[in-house]
């Protein structure tokens, strides 16, 4: 009986991992400036056609030229480790140290610059689409970080329209996603099992809506005129600061100090909850590494403390403030928490973060943990989102959810 219970104690063990969701992992302080992208200029969430590169690098500020390794696992729609082994999703080899690094030159913050690019000639090419996360490990095969990424096949058209809620309640701070799928040659057997959706705002997978069914057919073609299932709140458009030259007040900086490293201090903000809407362009919370006196930004561009600050009012005195954009992944923790200043009556905060172009903005959580994007910011419907919607699709029999077309489509033109 005792060998049973372990035996299955055992199972229960395996199974529990095997099926549970895989998150990212944060990376540790003195790795920064986390950049993935694929085909665009988009840093972060990286989607792709089948066959297409995708790039990598980062910082490490330890200054001990360590080696880094990586390896590529395949996932379900879920998130949780599909079924597929390696030689199956992977043409080549993984678990290979990352060969291309630079040092940082002429800086006063010591860095060394790492770059991968797949395919390489140890890593051919992935071999089938779906849901995909790179795993970087140091020389004792601890984890430092991971980053999700996705690859999609051309074998249907996805059209996506941005209207307004018909919720009269949110008429006016939300946007509702209307999507149509249109299959290229191929037959989609039970689409109302075997396809769903899942869209992503301004590539932030933390606020996605996923496993959209559709509502109704035409012909061949999959509808979805969701109100409620395909809403999301409109936010705000971004703020911004610009620090490309390091001995100069930029755009958004109030002014400057050299300590150690540079300190920018930016504008103090304000809470625009209460305010009417603006357009003001932006690049809808991703950054962007430059420096005006820079041949190669990668190794030449320096790390500043950039200095934030909030005005206070009595909505959010007593809540929990974070700085909240894609120069981190979107994540929330102990060094975008803003710190109440009774003096001064506003929110502080100082990160350290490389030069370039930011996007960012200010939201607060609750007790429970749940993100408020527009608590600060406010929920406006004219705001300016990127959307991409992904369709997954299981056939009959697979062993894998493979993704069949990615749309996108944007909120500047939204309709009622």
């Amino acid at each position: 009986m005792r060998i049973l219970l372990y035996f299955l104690l055992f199972f229960s063990f395996i199974s529990l991992n095997i099926f549970a969701q895989i998150d990212e992992i944060t990376p540790p302080e003195y790795i920064k400036t986390i950049y993935f992208k694929g085909n665009t200029n988009e840093s972060q969430l990286p989607v792709l056609k089948l066959g297409d590169y995708i790039i990598l690098e980062f910082d490490a500020l330890n200054g001990n030229e360590d080696d880094y390794y990586y390896t590529i696992e395949h996932y379900n729609l879920d998130w949780t480790p599909s079924v597929l082994v390696k030689s199956e999703f992977l043409d080549g080899i993984d678990n290979q140290r990352i060969r291309t690094y630079e040092n940082s030159f002429n800086t006063y913050q010591i860095y060394s610059h790492y770059k991968l690019s797949i395919p390489n000639e140890q890593t051919k090419r992935l071999k089938v689409s779906g849901n995909y996360m790179i795993h970087v490990f140091n020389n004792n095969k601890e984890p430092l970080f991971s980053r999700k990424f996705m690859i999609y096949e051309n074998m249907s058209t996805i059209g996506v329209a941005i209207k307004r809620s018909r919720d009269i309640a949110n008429i006016d701070y939300k946007q509702r996603v209307e999507i149509s799928i249109t299959p290229n040659n191929i037959l989609l057997n039970n689409p109302k099992q075997n396809v769903k959706l899942l869209v992503v705002q301004n590539n932030n997978l933390k606020t996605a809506i996923s496993n959209l069914v559709p509502q109704y057919t035409i012909g061949n073609q999959l509808i979805y005129k969701y109100d409620l299932e395909s809403s999301f709140w409109g936010g705000n458009e971004y703020l911004f600061f610009e620090n490309k030259d390091i001995r100069a007040a930029n755009t958004g900086v109030q002014y400057i100090d050299l300590k150690d490293l540079y300190h920018n201090y930016l504008f103090t903000n304000y809470p625009r909850v209460n305010r009417p809407y603006t357009y003001n362009p932006d690049i809808n919370g991703n950054f962007l590494i430059t420096s005006i006196d820079a041949e190669n930004s990668n190794i030449e561009a320096d790390y500043v403390w950039i200095h934030f600050s909030l005005l206070s009012n009595s909505e959010i005195e007593n809540k929990t403030v974070h700085v909240y954009g894609n120069f981190n992944n979107y994540s929330i923790d102990d060094f975008t928490k803003m710190r109440y200043d009774e003096l001064d009556k506003v929110f502080k905060c100082s990160i350290l973060l490389k030069q370039g172009f930011y996007n960012y903005k200010f939201v607060t959580i609750d007790d429970n943990g749940n993100l408020n994007e527009g608590g600060i910011s406010g929920n406006f419907y004219q705001t300016e989102n990127n959307y991409k919607v992904l369709a997954y699709y299981r056939d009959l029999g697979k062993r894998y959810d493979r993704i069949i077309g990615m749309g996108e489509g944007s909120s500047i033109n939204i309709s009622n």
